[in-house]
Protein backbone atom coordinates (compact mmCIF):
# COMPACT_ATOMS: atom_id res chain seq x y z
CA UNK A 1 0.00 0.00 0.00
CA UNK A 2 1.30 3.46 -0.92
CA UNK A 3 2.16 5.48 2.24
CA UNK A 4 0.04 8.52 2.97
CA UNK A 5 1.77 11.76 1.99
CA UNK A 6 1.76 14.28 4.83
CA UNK A 7 1.23 17.91 3.87
CA UNK A 8 3.24 19.25 6.81
CA UNK A 9 6.35 17.59 5.36
CA UNK A 10 5.59 18.68 1.79
CA UNK A 11 5.63 15.04 0.66
CA UNK A 12 5.11 13.98 -2.96
CA UNK A 13 6.28 10.42 -3.60
CA UNK A 14 7.93 9.55 -6.91
CA UNK A 15 6.18 6.48 -8.32
CA UNK A 16 6.85 6.47 -12.07
CA UNK A 17 9.29 3.63 -12.87
CA UNK A 18 10.63 5.35 -16.00
CA UNK A 19 11.79 8.42 -14.08
CA UNK A 20 13.12 6.35 -11.18
CA UNK A 21 15.35 4.48 -13.63
CA UNK A 22 16.49 7.74 -15.28
CA UNK A 23 17.46 9.17 -11.90
CA UNK A 24 19.43 6.06 -10.94
CA UNK A 25 21.21 6.16 -14.29
CA UNK A 26 22.06 9.83 -13.75
CA UNK A 27 23.44 9.15 -10.27
CA UNK A 28 25.46 6.14 -11.54
CA UNK A 29 26.11 4.74 -8.05
CA UNK A 30 29.25 2.65 -7.57
CA UNK A 31 29.40 -0.15 -4.96
CA UNK A 32 31.83 1.57 -2.59
CA UNK A 33 30.29 5.06 -2.77
CA UNK A 34 29.46 6.69 0.55
CA UNK A 35 25.94 7.75 -0.39
CA UNK A 36 23.37 9.67 1.65
CA UNK A 37 19.77 9.78 0.47
CA UNK A 38 17.68 12.70 1.69
CA UNK A 39 14.01 11.99 2.36
CA UNK A 40 13.75 8.41 1.07
CA UNK A 41 9.99 8.34 1.70
CA UNK A 42 8.60 4.90 0.86
CA UNK A 43 11.90 3.85 -0.77
CA UNK A 44 11.27 4.31 -4.50
CA UNK A 45 14.88 5.36 -5.09
CA UNK A 46 16.27 3.61 -2.01
CA UNK A 47 15.65 0.09 -3.33
CA UNK A 48 17.41 0.52 -6.72
CA UNK A 49 20.25 2.39 -5.01
CA UNK A 50 20.76 -0.54 -2.63
CA UNK A 51 20.86 -2.90 -5.60
CA UNK A 52 24.06 -1.12 -6.68
CA UNK A 53 25.63 0.00 -3.37
CA UNK A 54 27.34 -1.95 -0.62
CA UNK A 55 25.76 0.38 1.93
CA UNK A 56 23.38 3.36 1.93
CA UNK A 57 22.72 6.05 4.52
CA UNK A 58 19.38 7.87 4.55
CA UNK A 59 17.91 10.81 6.47
CA UNK A 60 14.16 10.72 7.10
CA UNK A 61 12.10 12.93 9.45
CA UNK A 62 8.78 11.06 9.16
CA UNK A 63 8.59 8.46 11.95
CA UNK A 64 6.04 6.29 10.16
CA UNK A 65 8.12 6.14 6.99
CA UNK A 66 11.28 5.54 9.02
CA UNK A 67 9.70 2.54 10.75
CA UNK A 68 8.59 1.07 7.41
CA UNK A 69 12.05 1.58 5.90
CA UNK A 70 13.73 -0.17 8.82
CA UNK A 71 11.44 -3.16 8.37
CA UNK A 72 11.99 -3.28 4.61
CA UNK A 73 15.77 -2.91 4.32
CA UNK A 74 18.45 -4.88 6.22
CA UNK A 75 20.46 -2.93 8.80
CA UNK A 76 23.77 -4.32 7.54
CA UNK A 77 23.21 -2.50 4.23
CA UNK A 78 21.02 0.41 5.28
CA UNK A 79 21.65 3.04 7.99
CA UNK A 80 18.67 5.27 8.69
CA UNK A 81 19.16 8.60 10.47
CA UNK A 82 15.83 9.81 11.84
CA UNK A 83 16.54 13.54 11.75
CA UNK A 84 15.48 16.86 10.33
CA UNK A 85 17.90 17.22 7.42
CA UNK A 86 18.20 20.97 8.05
CA UNK A 87 19.95 20.11 11.32
CA UNK A 88 21.79 17.02 10.11
CA UNK A 89 25.55 17.01 10.66
CA UNK A 90 27.14 15.61 7.50
CA UNK A 91 30.51 15.84 9.28
CA UNK A 92 29.76 12.48 10.96
CA UNK A 93 31.00 10.82 7.78
CA UNK A 94 34.76 10.39 7.87
CA UNK A 95 34.95 9.82 4.11
CA UNK A 96 33.89 12.12 1.32
CA UNK A 97 30.29 11.44 0.36
CA UNK A 98 27.70 11.73 -2.39
CA UNK A 99 24.20 13.05 -1.71
CA UNK A 100 20.93 12.35 -3.52
CA UNK A 101 17.26 12.90 -2.88
CA UNK A 102 13.79 14.07 -3.79
CA UNK A 103 13.76 17.26 -1.73
CA UNK A 104 10.49 18.52 -0.25
CA UNK A 105 9.78 21.83 -1.96
CA UNK A 106 9.23 23.66 1.33
CA UNK A 107 12.80 23.03 2.58
CA UNK A 108 14.79 22.87 -0.66
CA UNK A 109 16.50 26.28 -0.49
CA UNK A 110 17.49 26.17 3.21
CA UNK A 111 18.75 22.61 2.74
CA UNK A 112 20.97 23.60 -0.19
CA UNK A 113 22.54 26.37 1.87
CA UNK A 114 23.03 23.92 4.75
CA UNK A 115 24.68 21.34 2.49
CA UNK A 116 26.94 24.02 0.99
CA UNK A 117 28.66 24.36 4.36
CA UNK A 118 29.98 20.80 3.89
CA UNK A 119 31.27 21.38 0.34
CA UNK A 120 34.80 20.19 1.18
CA UNK A 121 33.53 16.67 1.91
CA UNK A 122 30.87 16.51 -0.81
CA UNK A 123 31.72 14.69 -4.05
CA UNK A 124 28.46 15.62 -5.77
CA UNK A 125 24.76 16.07 -5.15
CA UNK A 126 21.92 14.95 -7.43
CA UNK A 127 18.54 16.26 -6.38
CA UNK A 128 14.98 16.53 -7.57
CA UNK A 129 13.46 19.92 -6.80
CA UNK A 130 10.76 22.23 -8.03
CA UNK A 131 11.75 23.23 -11.57
CA UNK A 132 11.47 26.92 -10.70
CA UNK A 133 14.14 26.42 -8.01
CA UNK A 134 16.41 24.49 -10.39
CA UNK A 135 16.02 27.28 -12.96
CA UNK A 136 17.25 29.73 -10.32
CA UNK A 137 20.15 27.49 -9.33
CA UNK A 138 21.54 27.30 -12.88
CA UNK A 139 20.54 30.79 -14.07
CA UNK A 140 23.01 33.06 -15.86
CA UNK A 141 23.42 36.80 -15.12
CA UNK A 142 20.89 39.21 -16.61
CA UNK A 143 18.12 36.60 -16.79
CA UNK A 144 14.81 36.61 -14.92
CA UNK A 145 15.68 33.60 -12.75
CA UNK A 146 19.12 34.92 -11.70
CA UNK A 147 19.27 35.89 -8.05
CA UNK A 148 20.83 35.30 -4.65
CA UNK A 149 20.42 31.52 -4.85
CA UNK A 150 22.14 31.45 -8.26
CA UNK A 151 25.17 33.43 -7.08
CA UNK A 152 25.62 31.78 -3.70
CA UNK A 153 25.48 28.24 -5.11
CA UNK A 154 27.49 28.95 -8.27
CA UNK A 155 30.17 30.45 -6.01
CA UNK A 156 30.81 26.92 -4.71
CA UNK A 157 29.35 24.49 -7.24
CA UNK A 158 29.17 23.69 -10.93
CA UNK A 159 25.44 23.38 -11.59
CA UNK A 160 23.69 21.38 -14.30
CA UNK A 161 19.99 20.72 -14.92
CA UNK A 162 19.77 17.12 -16.15
CA UNK A 163 16.08 16.68 -17.07
CA UNK A 164 12.52 17.61 -16.08
CA UNK A 165 10.04 15.40 -14.23
CA UNK A 166 6.27 16.00 -14.77
CA UNK A 167 3.70 16.14 -11.94
CA UNK A 168 2.16 12.85 -13.08
CA UNK A 169 5.29 10.97 -11.98
CA UNK A 170 4.35 11.59 -8.33
CA UNK A 171 1.68 10.50 -5.86
CA UNK A 172 0.00 12.82 -5.07
CA UNK A 173 0.86 14.94 -8.12
CA UNK A 174 2.33 18.33 -7.15
CA UNK A 175 0.98 21.49 -8.74
CA UNK A 176 4.40 22.31 -10.21
CA UNK A 177 6.94 20.70 -12.51
CA UNK A 178 10.13 19.22 -11.07
CA UNK A 179 13.66 18.85 -12.39
CA UNK A 180 16.82 16.93 -11.62
CA UNK A 181 19.90 19.02 -10.88
CA UNK A 182 23.51 18.03 -10.28
CA UNK A 183 25.80 20.06 -8.02
CA UNK A 184 29.54 19.38 -8.16
CA UNK A 185 31.89 21.31 -5.86
CA UNK A 186 34.31 23.52 -7.75
CA UNK A 187 38.05 22.84 -7.39
CA UNK A 188 40.07 24.46 -4.61
CA UNK A 189 41.51 26.93 -7.12
CA UNK A 190 38.05 28.40 -7.83
CA UNK A 191 37.37 32.12 -7.62
CA UNK A 192 37.14 33.05 -3.95
CA UNK A 193 36.33 36.22 -2.06
CA UNK A 194 38.71 37.38 0.67
CA UNK A 195 35.89 37.03 3.18
CA UNK A 196 32.96 34.66 2.58
CA UNK A 197 30.79 36.42 5.14
CA UNK A 198 31.25 39.78 3.43
CA UNK A 199 30.62 38.18 0.03
CA UNK A 200 27.32 36.74 1.28
CA UNK A 201 26.34 40.11 2.75
CA UNK A 202 27.05 41.94 -0.53
CA UNK A 203 25.03 39.40 -2.54
CA UNK A 204 22.12 39.53 -0.08
CA UNK A 205 22.10 43.34 -0.07
CA UNK A 206 22.34 43.52 -3.85
CA UNK A 207 19.30 41.33 -4.38
CA UNK A 208 17.39 42.66 -1.36
CA UNK A 209 15.66 45.27 -3.53
CA UNK A 210 15.99 44.00 -7.08
CA UNK A 211 14.59 47.12 -8.75
CA UNK A 212 17.14 49.42 -7.12
CA UNK A 213 20.62 50.17 -8.42
CA UNK A 214 23.90 49.16 -6.78
CA UNK A 215 24.48 52.72 -5.57
CA UNK A 216 21.38 52.29 -3.39
CA UNK A 217 21.52 48.64 -2.35
CA UNK A 218 25.24 48.66 -1.50
CA UNK A 219 25.25 52.07 0.22
CA UNK A 220 25.93 50.49 3.66
CA UNK A 221 29.11 48.93 2.26
CA UNK A 222 30.55 51.38 -0.26
CA UNK A 223 29.91 54.65 -2.06
CA UNK A 224 28.88 54.91 -5.69
CA UNK A 225 32.28 56.40 -6.50
CA UNK A 226 33.99 53.34 -5.04
CA UNK A 227 31.83 51.05 -7.17
CA UNK A 228 32.62 53.09 -10.25
CA UNK A 229 36.35 52.96 -9.47
CA UNK A 230 36.14 49.17 -9.97
CA UNK A 231 34.87 49.67 -13.51
CA UNK A 232 31.32 48.75 -12.50
CA UNK A 233 28.53 51.19 -13.28
CA UNK A 234 26.79 51.99 -9.94
CA UNK A 235 23.53 52.44 -11.88
CA UNK A 236 23.46 48.73 -12.72
CA UNK A 237 21.27 46.30 -10.81
CA UNK A 238 22.51 43.19 -9.01
CA UNK A 239 20.85 40.85 -11.51
CA UNK A 240 23.27 42.04 -14.22
CA UNK A 241 26.44 41.27 -12.26
CA UNK A 242 28.64 38.24 -12.86
CA UNK A 243 29.96 36.11 -10.02
CA UNK A 244 33.40 37.67 -10.54
CA UNK A 245 31.95 41.16 -10.16
CA UNK A 246 30.27 40.23 -6.87
CA UNK A 247 33.62 38.94 -5.61
CA UNK A 248 35.28 42.16 -6.79
CA UNK A 249 32.72 44.28 -4.91
CA UNK A 250 33.00 42.18 -1.75
CA UNK A 251 36.78 42.41 -1.68
CA UNK A 252 36.81 46.16 -2.37
CA UNK A 253 34.25 46.81 0.38
CA UNK A 254 36.71 45.49 2.95
CA UNK A 255 39.23 48.26 2.18
CA UNK A 256 37.31 51.23 3.51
Amino acid sequence: MQPYAKKRFGQHFLTDRHYIERIIDAIAPQPDDVMIEIGPGPGAITAPLLDKLNHLHAVEIDRDLAAALRERFPAEKFSLHENDVLDFDFAIFSDRFRCVGNLPYNISTPFLFHLATFEAALIDGTFMLQKEVVDRMVAAPDTEAYGRLSVMLQYRFAMKCLFDVPPGAFTPPPKVNSAIVRMTPLPAARLRAKDDTRFAAIVTAGFGQRRKTLSNTLKPFMAASEIEALGIDPKRRAETLSLAEFVQLADASLIR
